[in-house]
C-alpha cells in the first residue's frame, strides 16, 4: 500500500449563506491551505508507472479553485471549508481525504468513509 500528500496555498473570494447573522455572508478572501492525501495498492501504483496519481493532476484540481470566486464554482451549495474539501476529494483518483484549513487554528477534513 502506498500513500502520498500534496500540500497547496491557494487564494479566493466567496461568501456563506447562513441561517445567522455572521460576517461570513459579505463576500470575503481567504488564502486557504489544501492538504490532500491519495492511496492505492501495490497493483493500482504498478499499473499507474508507479505512481499513486500524479502529483501534476493534484495540482491542477486544487489551482482550478484559486484566485476565484468559489460561490461561481459552487452554485448548489454553501462554498464552506467543509464543501470545498469534499468537492475536492471526489476529483481526485484515489483520494481518501481532504483538510482545508482557512485560517490559522480552522481546518475542515472530509474523509471518505468513517473517521
Amino acid at each position: 500500500m502506498y500513500r502520498i500528500t500534496k500540500r497547496i496555498e491557494i487564494a479566493g473570494a466567496h461568501h456563506l449563506s447562513l441561517s445567522y447573522e455572521s460576517p461570513c455572508q459579505r463576500i470575503h478572501g481567504h488564502s486557504w491551505i489544501v492538504t490532500v492525501y491519495c492511496e492505492a495498492s501495490n497493483d493500482e501504483v504498478e499499473a499507474n508507472g508507479g505512481m499513486v496519481v500524479d502529483f501534476t493532476k493534484i495540482k491542477q484540481v486544487v489551482m482550478s479553485l484559486d484566485h476565484r470566486d468559489l460561490n461561481e464554482i459552487f452554485t448548489n451549495e454553501n462554498p464552506t471549508a467543509e464543501n470545498i474539501a469534499r468537492w475536492i476529494c471526489h476529483q481526485i483518483p484515489h483520494c481518501y481525504q481532504v483538510d482545508v484549513q482557512e485560517s490559522e487554528g480552522n481546518i475542515a477534513t472530509y474523509k471518505l468513509g468513517a473517521f
